[in-house]
């Protein structure tokens, strides 16, 4: 197996305070805004440090995580933030940008306050947008559409963890 080891460079971090979200860049980084706001939704990799351990990175199978899910499932099968490398990807609106300040607004992103953003990708249907897709059955009734999301009871959807 390959045994190469890769450095990520923290290019921002997550702000969130009272129902307030903005991801702020650090300034090296800021000029890569540019052209940045014709975009209405945008790809935020960001690095689940609050689980970062090196157990949890060894973690390849989780118990019943979905309340209609199996008993067991793998690791790369699920969202979860505990895995081989922690990385996170959250589609999110942009609401505006302050290019000079290095600031973008958001509505939400499931990242902590203080959460380290790895990178962003402006999100395009052409890509990142399937038309048929198809998923297991016991998550056949989640939300179909990022915006249906809102009325969604996800709470009821997770285990609860002991």
């Amino acid at each position: 197996m390959d045994t190469r080891t890769f450095c990520v460079k923290l290019v921002g971090i997550v702000h969130a305070d009272e129902g307030s979200f903005s991801i702020e860049l650090a300034g090296p980084f800021r000029p890569a805004l540019l052209g940045l706001d014709g975009f209405s939704h945008m790809l935020v990799l960001w690095w689940c440090d609050r689980v970062d351990t090196e157990e949890r990175r060894s973690e390849t199978v989780c118990r019943k995580p979905y309340t209609k899910g199996p008993e067991t499932i793998g690791i790369f099968a699920t969202r979860s933030p505990v895995r081989p490398n922690p990385i996170a990807l959250s589609a999110v609106p942009v609401l505006g940008i302050d290019t000079a300040a290095g600031i973008i607004s958001i509505p939400f992103i499931d990242a902590g306050d203080g959460t380290p953003v790895l990178d962003i990708k402006p999100y395009l249907p052409a890509t990142e947008r399937i038309r048929e897709v198809s998923v297991p059955a016991w998550s056949s009734h989640w939300p179909q559409w990022y915006e249906d999301n809102r009325g969604f009871d996800w709470a009821a959807e997770f285990t609860s963890e002991e």
